[in-house]
């Protein structure tokens, strides 16, 4: 039998090691963009008319959230539906992006502790075939993420129930202060 040189046997267990890792690499990008698409696929509402009646239907992430693209003052954001929130509550840098003004300044409960908010209006939220108008809002520069939290401001004025997977959104009433 002949012997492999050792150069040879540390050269073949180098190009080994590197396609382990070329390996690992790939299967992990294919792991993460699968689950990346899988929590924010579902961001486009699907607009359907019930009976004369305009209803937005959100489908639910992997993550049981509802994620969903609109816009705000008729620039494209991306709201994350919040049932616990008082307000739409809106991230420092997007806030600043909108060109949204710090109102007065108040003080937040969250589930991270309390921050420091201000108050600002919003003219419009459009989500599907659904518009609101002359909303209460906060910003808070200490949130993090690309998404703005639609709160109990915006909620109240619709109606709202799960459907599958679907949450089923109808105005109730668009321009109540």
């Amino acid at each position: 039998m002949d012997d492999i040189p050792p150069n040879e046997t540390q050269s073949l267990g180098k190009v080994m090691v590197i396609c382990a890792w070329i390996l690992a690499i790939l299967l992990m990008t294919l792991f993460f963009s699968r689950w990346s698409k899988e929590y924010q696929m579902n961001t486009k509402p699907k607009m359907v008319t019930a009976n004369g009646i305009k209803q937005t239907l959100i489908k639910r992430n992997v993550l049981n959230q509802y994620i969903v693209e609109g816009t705000l003052n008729g620039k494209p954001v991306t709201f994350l539906l919040d049932t616990g929130a008082t307000d739409v509550v809106i991230p420092g840098k997007i806030a600043k992006n909108l060109q949204l003004e710090n109102g007065i300044q108040g003080t937040a409960h969250t589930a991270g502790g309390k921050v420091t908010i201000y108050g600002t209006q919003i003219d419009e939220i459009v989500i599907g075939n659904i518009a609101l108008h002359h909303l209460k809002a906060s910003i808070n520069p200490a949130m993090e993420g690309n998404e703005i939290l639609l709160g109990m401001s915006a909620l109240k004025r619709l109606t709202f129930y799960q459907q599958g997977d679907n949450l089923v959104l109808t105005v109730t009433n668009p321009k109540s202060p």
